[in-house]
């Protein structure tokens, strides 16, 4: 039988214990499977780990599960499917989606900006997209939102994937092989480019919104949890938002929060707090509202995927996104 005498003291003893964590409400608190596209160790998950550790999913009355799927496509078939009530992806993730049946849209959008950047070595001549004609550039996969954000932006030049040797290195060789000039620029996410600075590499960096405005992190739920269950969607998304906003408010101690609670990145501060710092540079900025989508700027990315024949035609934009739980 439910105890609820027994439960008012153990979560009293917690929160007396977590100096950092404010009370918790005395009440059960409610489980829910939260699907990655990766791991949840990499930093770009940050904004979700860090509103773990700082108690904001628990104040929102939520115990969060994170489980990692195989990549954003596999997140929105699962969460379409109903194996979990919400996951991560990218915000041009529900194009493919819908194309192919799955019934997911996008419930909150982490930042303004594009995710996906050019890097290119400092002294290799390149000076934006249209200079890599005939050039080696790394990609972490061909069915993967990095790599068709490069095209965006090699089309923004008129040039397409024939004209540069474009090769899918996976998420480590994407770094790996650019810091070892075995390429010459990579299609990367804000974590990648830390990396191969660590490693050594000195480069400059193009932002995909100044060619092509791709999409950043998103929330991805499906049209029945969406219908069904509006309040816990609310909440996941309140509190994942809230770690956004203090990576973007003090990204120093994010990092230090982010590391005490993630001890595969102890003593790397510094590369953590440079990776919130590109990510505050170049992806988060640009919501009037925190979270929301825009909606031109995504069907201009839609529009673009079906010229390319990565889906066969145009979905409705209102069943791609909602802004109603960032309002």
């Amino acid at each position: 039988m439910f105890n609820t005498r027994r439960l008012l003291k153990s979560v009293a003893a917690l929160a007396a214990a977590a100096a950092l964590v404010a009370p918790v409400h005395a009440q059960q608190l409610e489980e829910v499977t939260y699907l990655l596209p990766a791991p949840a160790f990499l930093p770009a998950f940050g904004p979700w780990m860090l509103a773990q550790a700082r108690g904001y999913y628990a104040k929102e009355g939520l115990k969060v599960n994170f489980v990692a799927a195989k990549g954003g496509v596999d997140v929105a078939k699962q969460v379409g499917a109903g194996n979990a009530p919400i996951g991560g992806a990218i915000g041009d993730t529900p194009i493919i989606a819908r194309a192919n049946g799955v019934p997911v849209k996008s419930v909150a959008l982490l930042g303004g900006r594009s995710l996906t950047q050019l890097a290119v070595h400092e002294d290799s001549g390149i000076n934006g997209p249209k200079d890599l004609k005939g050039r080696t550039v790394t990609t972490m996969a061909y069915q993967d939102t990095t790599f068709y954000a490069l095209l965006g932006m090699l089309a923004s030049q008129g040039l397409t994937k024939n004209d540069v040797d474009a090769q899918a290195a996976g998420a480590a060789g994407v770094w790996q092989l650019f810091a070892a000039r075995k390429a010459d620029a990579m299609a990367a996410v804000p974590d990648w480019i830390a990396s191969a600075r660590e490693a050594g590499a000195k480069m400059k960096l193009f932002s995909s919104d100044d060619y092509f405005k791709s999409m950043s992190q998103a929330i991805l739920a499906s049209d029945e949890m969406i219908s069904k269950r509006p309040d816990l969607i609310r909440k996941l998304v309140r509190a994942t938002l809230k770690g956004m906003q203090d990576i973007m408010k003090d990204p120093k101690g994010a990092a230090r929060d982010y590391v005490n609670a993630m001890p595969q990145h102890k003593g790397k501060e510094a590369y953590i707090e440079e990776v919130f710092g590109l990510y505050n540079t170049y992806v988060y900025p640009g919501q009037k509202q925190l979270g929301a989508m825009d909606p031109d700027r995504l069907a201009a990315v839609q529009k673009f995927y079906v010229k390319e024949g990565i889906v066969a035609k145009e979905a409705a934009l209102s069943d791609l996104y909602t802004n109603q739980f960032v309002q």
